[in-house]
């Protein structure tokens, strides 16, 4: 009995390391030279992606709630396993190399479909009855060009929740940059190297003044004749004050603005009661302007303006932006830029 006690209450000898076929966070497994950090190639990938997309290691850690040094173990533990460098540190940017570039062309449209699986899987079961669009657009898009569109995407999927972010240029493609919003629609004059963009529709640029002014009847208008008059523009920071700027410098042909407003029905109101003339798009041109306005095309002059849809590049859109893309244009997402990767030049 002594002796079965003694043998029973005998402590046992204390495990050293982890157990039998498991390996500790970190831990490189004997003989095979791979590099296990938690084990999941699914958080090692999502860590690569917002990585590449975001810029930087702070902003992939703060946009996936982990800490930094989380972020650059699940880095390396990728790098370790594939056998390859992935990524480049210069200063405090992350470049990719070669191996990265084409691994991310890879997994990037897993990663975004992975976390959209939830939002396109009722999509497909409720026919788009249940998901949610954001497009980004300035305010003369959204007030002459999306309209129509809207109506008939409203018609066609009318549970889908449906979000015009009203921006200039420069913020909108910051959206686009932070996936907040799934594309824009809208003109560009200069393309990053990061951004896809599809021109769809192009309009002429047209000269307004009053009825009764000196130019509506002018045969042969030149630039020339514009100097004497003040013209209406939009502020400073959007595209078409510097277009027009650019014009008249380039052709060294002296002109004044009289007065800086927002918004194109203010100046076509503006113009019409004989406060100055103006360079418009003919995007915001309509019926009832022409019979309150002289209208004459200023296209030897002015470049045209073509807006169409801009996103993105490798950018994985969900059911619902492709139903809206394919009112745009069907087919325009065939464009083989909208499935490269690029590089933020934020």
């Amino acid at each position: 009995m002594k002796t079965t006690e003694k043998r029973l209450n005998k402590p046992k000898k204390a495990r050293v390391g982890p157990s039998k076929g498991r390996k500790g966070e970190g831990e490189e497994a004997a003989g095979t030279g791979r590099y296990y950090y938690k084990g999941n190639r699914q958080k090692q990938m999502r860590a690569f992606v917002y990585t590449v997309k975001l810029g930087t290691l702070t902003r992939a850690a703060e946009a996936l709630f982990l800490s930094q040094p989380t972020v650059s173990l699940q880095l390396q533990a990728l790098e370790r396993e594939l056998g390859m460098k992935l990524l480049e540190r210069r200063r405090r940017r992350i470049n990719l190399t070669d191996a990265g570039e084409a691994l991310y062309e890879l997994a990037r449209p897993l990663v975004e479909g992975w976390e959209n699986l939830d939002r396109d899987f009722q999509a497909k079961v409720k026919g788009l009855q249940g998901g949610r669009l954001t497009i980004a657009a300035g305010t003369s898009t959204i007030q002459y060009l999306l309209p129509d569109l809207v109506r008939r995407y409203r018609e066609q999927f009318p549970e889908v929740q449906l979000q015009l972010a009203n921006v200039t240029g420069k913020d909108g493609l910051a959206l686009l940059r932070a996936d907040e919003a799934d594309f824009a629609v809208g003109s560009m004059l200069d393309v990053p190297n990061d951004i896809a963009w599809a021109p769809v529709h192009h309009y002429d640029p047209m000269l307004i003044t009053p009825l009764d002014h000196p130019l509506a009847s002018k045969d042969a208008l030149t630039l020339q004749d514009l100097s004497p008059y003040g013209l209406i523009l939009p502020p400073q920071r959007l595209s078409t004050y510097r277009l027009v700027d650019l014009v008249f410098q380039q052709r060294q042909v002296p002109y004044r603005v009289a007065i800086e407003v927002g918004g194109w029905d203010v100046i076509k109101e503006y113009v019409a009661m004989g406060l100055g003339i103006s360079i418009v798009t003919g995007i915001c041109i309509t019926d009832a302007d022409r019979s309150r306005l002289a209208v004459r095309n200023m296209k030897q002059y002015f470049p045209q303006r073509s807006y169409g849809v801009v996103m993105r590049k490798g950018k994985f859109l969900s059911a619902e932006a492709r139903a809206f893309v394919d009112l745009v244009r069907p087919g325009l997402l065939t464009h083989r830029d909208y499935d490269e990767s690029g590089h933020s030049e934020r």
